[in-house]
């Protein structure tokens, strides 16, 4: 059986374009993010702030840095779960971001909990 690590956080996001927020005739395409932060590890940690790299479909990047998510620093004990919805404005149909949370465990230990690069896109647009 696998050891559990002290430090570890799991990130689901969801995705969702909003298409009654969007004006593509002025190259403006919104979307939320529904993200899950889960702590998959054996010490309590707290979200102190998080850095974003989105990119659109034409490979202009934008970074997101700042303190907490949603106004919020959660503090979550092993295997809680914090979830918040925000969201992004894009100048292309399609994008990407991806990124991290900065984390500090109860024990004063700072780590990271890594966002997978996950996709925004105006569901019409692929086919």
């Amino acid at each position: 059986m696998e050891e559990k690590k002290r430090y570890a956080c799991l990130v689901k996001v969801n995705t969702t374009f909003l298409e009654d927020q969007s004006n593509p005739g002025e190259s403006k395409y919104a979307f939320a993010y529904t993200v899950t932060i889960t702590n998959t590890g054996t010490v309590a940690a707290q979200l102190i702030s998080r850095h974003w790299i989105i990119t659109n479909a034409l490979h202009e990047t934008h970074e997101v840095k700042g303190l907490g998510v949603i106004g919020e620093q959660p503090l979550l004990e092993p295997n809680a779960q914090f979830e918040y919805t925000s969201g992004t404005i894009l100048s292309t149909a399609s994008g990407e971001m991806q990124g991290t949370y900065q984390m500090v465990a109860e024990d004063g230990t700072l780590f990271e909990a890594n966002i997978a690069p996950f996709q925004l896109y105006q569901h019409r647009v692929l086919h």
